[in-house]
């Protein structure tokens, strides 16, 4: 078991499907746990990056729509809407914590190798000031990512911890991690707790698109733990409908599948 006691830049990228209730609205109570964990975190003496989703889902629930749209315009429209949400929310939350938060927009264009020194330099500074980045891709101008349905976080979170040179990525979603075989089809199935490497068995156990709300799925994460482990860092992929569990990483409990940087 690896001990993760000691490590203190961490980016935690969290998914629509915990931000948000199965009707797409916010899950309140989830969110203010999870920005009370990550404010302790912080204040432990730990630097947190957030990687958010949830744009589009909160603007579909401010738009008064039930399913995520299929045209493009659509979505530009909920994440534009739903980004005002998001970051009014978390700046409210953390404020009450006395923690200052910044809104960093992306798209893969930006992360190319002669523009990412930009964000390095960004994203440094912030947490030089105590600040907590809350990064998301810039789904109101990343058109091809949208209509590719590529616009998913787990992969941004991987290269934002590169980027950051972060000790260690952890991804929160609707899962309790990697398992044998597919929980929401087997009952049997038996949580991974390690994987030492990354093989062709591993990425066939990854399956297909995650929540309605989100764009997402185990095969995201997998291309997300292959980026991280090249770079020399630790992923743990956790469930995030109990964030206090962040707490139990770094207190030397097993939580979700850690995925071992090479």
């Amino acid at each position: 078991m690896k001990d993760f006691t000691n490590k203190k830049r961490i980016v935690v990228k969290v998914g629509t499907s915990t931000l948000t209730h199965k009707t797409g609205r916010l899950n309140i109570r989830r969110v203010e746990q999870l920005v009370k964990t990550l404010a302790d975190l912080q204040n432990s003496g730990k630097e947190i990056i957030l990687v958010s989703s949830g744009a589009i889902g909160l603007g579909m629930s401010k738009l008064g729509l039930v399913e995520r749209p299929t045209d493009t315009p659509s979505k530009q429209a909920c994440a534009a809407v739903g980004q005002c949400e998001l970051m009014y929310m978390y700046d409210k939350l953390f404020s009450e914590y006395s923690l200052t938060v910044a809104q960093i927009l992306l798209t893969k264009y930006i992360l190319l190798e002669d523009r990412r020194k930009n964000v390095e330099n960004a994203v440094e500074r912030l947490i030089a000031q105590g600040v907590i980045p809350i990064v998301n891709e810039n789904d109101t101008v990343a058109i091809d990512e949208l209509e590719l349905e590529m616009g998913e976080n787990d992969s941004l979170g991987a290269i934002i911890a590169t980027v950051a040179k972060a000790d260690m990525l952890v991804i929160m979603s609707d899962i309790d991690g990697l398992y044998d075989s597919d929980p929401h089809k087997n009952p049997d199935a038996k949580l991974i707790p390690y994987v030492e490497k990354i093989t062709d068995e591993v990425r066939e156990l990854a399956g297909g698109a995650g929540s309605k709300l989100g764009t997402g799925g185990m095969k995201t994460k997998i291309n997300a733990a292959e980026i991280a482990v090249e770079a020399g860092i630790d992923m743990v992929i956790m469930n995030g409908n109990n964030p206090k569990k962040l707490y139990d990483i770094f207190e030397g409990k097993q939580v979700g599948t850690v995925f071992c940087a090479q």
